[in-house]
Order: C-alpha cells, then structure tokens, then sequence
C-alpha cells in the first residue's frame, strides 16, 4: 500500500461579526495535510453504505489516526464528505463522497 496522495482536511471557523461595518468577515479555512492511499470503494460497501450505487466514492487509509476534527476533506480541486470514519490502533479509513 501505497501512502503517496496528499489530502487536505479542511476546517472552517465562520467569519465574525463587525459591528462597525455591519457586514460578516470571510470564514477562515485551515487545512491539515495528509498522505493518503485513495482506492475506489467496492461495489457491495457502496449499496450497504448508500443503498444504490453512487458515483465519485473513495476510500482513504491513513498510515496514522488523525486526532483534529474537520468538516469536508479536499483531493486536488474536489471536495469530498466523509460518510464513514472508522479509527484502528495504528490506522484511520474514511469512505467519502464527492461534495456536488
């Protein structure tokens, strides 16, 4: 296996109030990065997991558990949700969907 893919997982804390301007400032993003292995998620975990089958589904395997939370995880230009999080003792395995 292979853990040669960064991933970037992705938080963002929304902008704050100004009272002055009246107006929201931009939400701040911070990204933890991360190499991966991406493998496509087999036909069967997809129909347990969605009940049909759905395109843009990937499974990702860290070497390390990851102990941040996150809200959507990025691969190159695409965003992607994490449906399933599963933590091991020395691994952590997401199954994500593309965010649309």
């Amino acid at each position: 296996m292979r853990y040669d893919t960064p991933v970037y997982f992705c938080s963002r804390v929304p902008g704050a109030y100004d009272p002055a301007t009246g107006n929201y400032a931009d939400d701040a993003i911070t990204e933890i990065k991360r190499y991966a292995n991406i493998q496509n998620t087999d036909e069967q975990s997809i129909s347990l997991l969605y009940g049909a089958l759905k395109q843009g589904v990937f499974t990702i395997t860290l070497q390390r558990p990851l102990l941040s939370s996150f809200d959507d995880i990025r691969i190159g230009n695409k965003h992607y949700h994490a449906d399933q999080r599963t933590r091991l003792r020395c691994k952590e395995i997401f199954i994500v969907s593309e965010v649309m």
